[in-house]
């Protein structure tokens, strides 16, 4: 080979080279090294700052977020209605809400562009709770009682298939509405025989209630097929940013596994965050959600078929339309898989 040749050849190596180098740096991929600046997150919590949402917390203490090259703001949520108008309006890139909440609202055609990413609950917490020595030990006795729920929400929605499942006549029951905030002081103080609540809230009940014991009817003993709170985001980021939808799943999966193993700690990291959540109260909740949580591979998981059940049971009592389908809710492509 000639020395021009040579000179030549070595010359367009190095230019190859530089090309190369400079397309595999600065593109703003996001699948970026972690050298790159961290992805910016804005996620609102199921309902305020209670024991149910600490492993968001405890993921931002524990680091799981920094170590996702994510930097995560915490916003407190207000429910699922409210939540999936800030995930419309772009003001949320993930929300916790409750999953059959979701489904209606997809279902009933009021806003479809999103879907679940985490079930945070392998089963829905929607129970009956009265206080001991009442006469309502079991679903048929909740004929002829009045029950308080909060206004217009999943609880009453879902009571026509709990009841035709227990073999309630549900024309026997009488509703009172309220704000969820008072759904204690109603029990405790008899204007109602019983509440339609999340099961979680039963020690704030029997605080209330001047610590009377309560005895609990959980929807889930008939209607098993329906997940709890779970994480959203729209079809918009899920699309365009799945590599940090995934590094933002996976950190908030670390965070709920620690959360229900280390109960305590993770009560007093989010009352170190939110000094106004009470620590014993959050103990509370993290412990009576975490049987509801799952076990082992099966935490954060959601099952297709089960998904497709779960619709069916709300397409069976008329809550939405037949067209609804299993992935019009849940993007089974970057929820976690059993394993």
């Amino acid at each position: 080979m000639s020395r021009r040749y040579r000179a030549v050849a070595a010359a367009l190596l190095a230019g190859t080279l530089a090309v190369v180098a400079s397309g595999c740096s600065g593109s703003g991929d996001e699948n970026d090294s972690d050298s790159a600046s961290p992805d910016k997150i804005t996620y609102v919590t199921g309902f305020g700052a209670y024991g149910r949402d600490a492993f968001a917390w405890v993921a931002e203490e524990k680091g799981y977020f920094r170590e996702a090259n994510l930097d995560v703001t915490i916003e407190l949520g207000a429910g699922t209605g409210k939540n999936l108008q800030a995930l419309a309006a772009d003001k949320a890139d993930f929300v916790a809400i409750d999953s059959v909440g979701g489904w209606i609202t997809a279902g009933q055609g009021d806003f479809t562009d999103f879907r679940s990413i985490l079930a945070l609950h392998q089963q829905n917490l929607v129970s009956i709770i009265t206080l001991e020595g009442s006469d309502i030990t079991n679903p048929k006795d909740l004929e002829g009682k009045k029950i308080a729920a909060a206004t217009n929400s999943v609880n009453q929605l879902l009571f026509p298939a709990y009841a035709k499942l227990a073999g309630i006549d549900e024309s026997k029951v009488e509703w009172v509405n309220a704000k969820p905030t008072a759904l204690g002081g109603l029990l405790a103080s008899g204007q109602v025989d019983a509440l339609s609540t999340f099961l979680i809230g039963q020690k704030g009940i029997e605080k209330a209630a001047a610590g009377k014991k309560t005895v609990v009817l959980p929807y889930s003993t008939y209607l098993s097929d329906l997940y709890g709170n779970g994480v959203m985001a729209t079809t918009k980021t899920l699309e365009e940013k799945p590599d940090m939808t995934k590094r933002f799943r996976d950190a908030m999966l670390k965070g709920l596994k620690y959360s229900i193993e280390h109960p305590q700690e993770s009560a007093e990291t989010l009352h170190k965050a939110q000094p106004a959540a009470d620590v014993t109260a959050a103990l509370g909740e993290i412990t009576l959600m975490t049987p509801h949580v799952g076990t082992g591979a099966t935490i954060g998981t959601l099952d297709k078929q089960r998904v497709a059940r779960g619709i069916a049971t709300l397409q069976g009592i008329g809550l939405i339309g037949t067209s609804l389908a299993p992935e019009d809710v849940v993007d089974f492509d970057l929820a976690p898989k059993a394993s």
